[in-house]
């Protein structure tokens, strides 16, 4: 049950995530050049569409797949708002990552801003991966970007709140905002709790579970699920990995087999 709420709880309230990671702008840019001139996209974790809708605007067909109801409503809030051609562009599935079967393949898949770190155990990722590669096209490409696990976050405290300066909610005024980090080391599992305090109410807290996956533990997952590796990056500008990067973007092509000889 803890998995589940760290899994949903975060993405019910889409007026704040929106809020929220407004000024998170460099991996949209990222995967909008790398959807142009692609035929389709097919986006797991779509969310609310923050990166599908301006893939769409920029000309090109997507298909977003998501498992929050409420992020959803909110796309197709927002579909309702933009123009018929870019309306014609976005297609809604609501389903699991690891399950949604489309009967169609794609130049693109992506699966941007840590959606992939809600797969927690090895058979998440592989029923994940074997939904990646039937939709592949033979010369498609998979691309995600998940957070490069920091040794300082996992040894925090998890009794110490880590507070942020007060804030306005879109929907419940000015706030006080804390955090909680609880790393799970045998199952590789960050819970963080977010607290927010409303000047005038009751608090509530959101549980978030991040599953933390070391690079090389990453590349083998692809490798033993018949992916090859085409690049690994410590940013959307394609700098390199570092002990500073904040972010890894990998990019991965569905490995050819060998004909016999």
């Amino acid at each position: 049950m803890e998995l589940e709420a760290g899994t949903r709880a975060h993405y019910e309230d889409a007026e704040y995530y929106a809020s929220n990671y407004a000024d998170r702008t460099d991996d949209i840019d990222f995967y909008v050049k790398l959807a142009a001139g692609r035929r389709s996209v097919l986006e797991y974790g779509v969310g609310s569409g923050r990166i599908a809708l301006p893939v769409a605007r920029a000309g090109t067909r997507v298909v977003g797949v998501d498992l929050s109801a409420a992020m959803l409503d909110d796309l197709r809030a927002q579909l309702a708002r933009e123009p018929a051609s870019v309306r014609e562009r976005v297609e809604i599935v609501r389903g699991d990552m690891r399950d949604v079967r489309l009967r169609e393949r794609f130049d693109l898949v992506i699966c941007p801003f840590n959606a992939a770190l809600h797969l927690y155990e090895r058979r998440d990722v592989e029923r994940f991966l074997a939904r990646v590669t039937e939709h592949l096209s033979p010369k498609g490409e998979l691309v995600f970007d998940i957070s490069l696990p920091m040794p300082a976050d996992l040894a925090r405290d998890p009794a110490r709140a880590y507070r942020t300066p007060p804030f306005v909610h879109p929907s419940a005024g000015r706030v006080k905002y804390a955090e909680h980090f609880d790393y799970d080391g045998p199952r590789q599992i960050l819970f963080v709790t977010m607290v927010f305090t409303p000047m005038d109410g009751a608090p509530w807290q959101t549980p978030l579970a991040h599953r933390q996956f070391f690079p090389r533990e990453m590349e083998a997952l692809l490798h033993y699920n018949g992916f090859q590796v085409a690049s690994l990056t410590g940013d959307f500008a394609g700098g390199p990995l570092t002990n500073d990067s904040e972010v890894m973007v990998w990019r991965a092509r569905v490995r050819r087999k060998k004909g016999r000889a």
